[in-house]
């Protein structure tokens, strides 16, 4: 959401002209996602952003054009057995990832959001031993009522800490709750660190850019923290500076002051 417009589905074209710009320069530029490697790849594709990023809140740093991995943490097969019996006994929808597919038990109005805005396809599958067939990396929660959050926050009662959690919304559904449920030591941050780490790069030459509570992390590691208007104060606490909202094109007009 520090990059996409409300209702937009790819990035605008003042976005795309500075990403082109950086590129030109040489200067890596990364995706730091709660998202999945497959619902980023028309953003990859319409920037050239061919080069490492870090999905799942930082449970996975991979190269998705190669298939190649820099840093993964996966969620303790135990533990995804465990939570899909306790949503088989409390009718709790949820969704399983492994790096390249996305699985649920049945189409919802979740499904066709995913569809729809980032151009999932889910496998529909019984998750019964699933946990053994894949290597699980992020747990998925969607709501928008309240009987919805209150199972979600059922399950997060149960889970808690053997699971992090993070909530996201995106511009475009202001009433939906994106809560990613990732392994316990996962962090953005901590997957900057693996990735500046693998590129050669010194912690003081990232410039990182958020708008959540799950990028603080990231923020606080970084030589530049850059946090959108439209992130919430505890975001804004940890950055070194404050650009304009996603819907004035924050990101593009950060890039162009720092890096250009």
């Amino acid at each position: 959401s520090s990059l996409m417009h409300a209702k937009h589905t790819t990035v605008g074209l003042i976005t795309t002209l500075v990403y082109a710009k950086v590129s030109d320069l040489g200067i890596q530029v990364s995706l730091s996602t709660g998202r999945a490697a497959q619902g980023c790849r028309a953003i990859i594709d319409q920037l050239s952003l061919d080069g490492y990023h870090i999905f799942f809140d930082g449970a996975l740093v991979s190269n998705p054009s190669l298939g190649e991995e820099v840093y993964v943490q996966p969620l303790d097969s135990g533990v995804v057995r465990e939570a899909v019996e306790f949503v088989h006994r409390n009718d709790i929808y949820l969704e399983l990832y492994s790096a390249t597919r996305y699985f649920v038990e049945r189409e919802t109005w979740a499904t066709e959001i995913h569809r729809q805005y980032f151009k999932l396809e889910p496998t529909v599958v019984d998750f019964t031993e699933l946990w053994n067939r894949e290597r699980i990396i992020k747990g998925g929660l969607i709501t928008s009522t309240p009987q919805e959050m209150a199972k979600a926050r059922s399950f997060y009662i149960q889970f808690d800490p053997s699971l992090h959690f993070s909530r996201a919304r995106s511009p475009a559904y202001p009433g939906v709750d994106f809560i990613n449920v990732v392994a316990p030591e996962v962090s953005k941050g901590k997957a900057l660190a693996a990735l500046a780490s693998h590129l050669g790069i010194s912690m003081t030459e990232v410039m990182a850019v958020g708008d959540g509570t799950n990028d603080i992390s990231l923020l606080s590691l970084a030589g530049l923290a850059v946090a959108m208007d439209n992130a919430p104060a505890e975001v804004k606490a940890v950055a070194h500076y404050i650009t304009l909202d996603v819907e004035h094109s924050g990101l593009a007009a950060a890039i162009r002051q720092f890096l250009l």
